[in-house]
């Protein structure tokens, strides 16, 4: 499987706003309506993410989890990521067609912690804001294992079934367990 052996060199930039740039995050125009078409368009998942300047937790993903060639691989070919910037003044057009600022759409989607992910599915409800729209919300910074199993799990429609992410992923856990595969980063 993945995740042994330490992760290779980073992969990213510093952005003019202080937030960490990839090759894999879109630069869009924030109208999470057309992105979601864009997405859906390439056969890919929606994916926004929530950062700011000088957060050691969206360090910690970009340094040490993204950079996992498994989870570099899975998030190119399978998802549509956008960044919001959870203190910036571009403006987000939000499912629901409410347009306003970044840090203001942050506070109406009360996003407290960054890194926020949110993942969404194909097809959204029309007057639905993002929050509840989504099919997954993952405040904070995890290890590489409960990343890759979550982004599985989301593109599985995990959420669809009765299983919840936590089962889902400690039976990933023991499965890597039993083969002898896990990586040192289980978290």
């Amino acid at each position: 499987m993945f995740l042994t052996g330490a992760a290779p060199a980073s992969s990213f930039e510093m952005g003019d706003d202080g937030l960490h740039k990839t090759s894999w995050q879109r630069d869009t125009f924030k109208d999470l309506r057309e992105d979601l078409e864009e997405a859906n368009a390439e056969g890919k998942r929606l994916m926004v993410m929530v950062e700011q300047r000088g957060c050691i937790y969206c360090t910690k993903m970009h340094e040490e989890v993204f950079p996992d060639p498994e989870i570099t691989q899975l998030i190119e070919d399978n998802f549509f990521v956008v960044q919001i910037n959870m203190f910036g003044d571009v403006e987000v057009t939000d499912f629901d067609g409410e347009v306003l600022p970044e840090k203001k759409m942050v506070q109406k989607w009360r996003t407290l912690f960054t890194p926020t992910t949110f993942f969404f599915p194909e097809e959204v409800g029309e007057g639905l804001s993002a929050p509840l729209a989504s099919a997954s919300t993952v405040p904070g910074a995890f290890g590489r294992m409960t990343t890759y199993n979550m982004m599985t799990w989301v593109l599985e429609h995990g959420y669809d079934s009765e299983m919840p992410f936590q089962k889902y992923h400690a039976e990933r856990v023991v499965q890597q367990l039993e083969f002898g595969k896990l990586g040192r980063d289980i978290q």
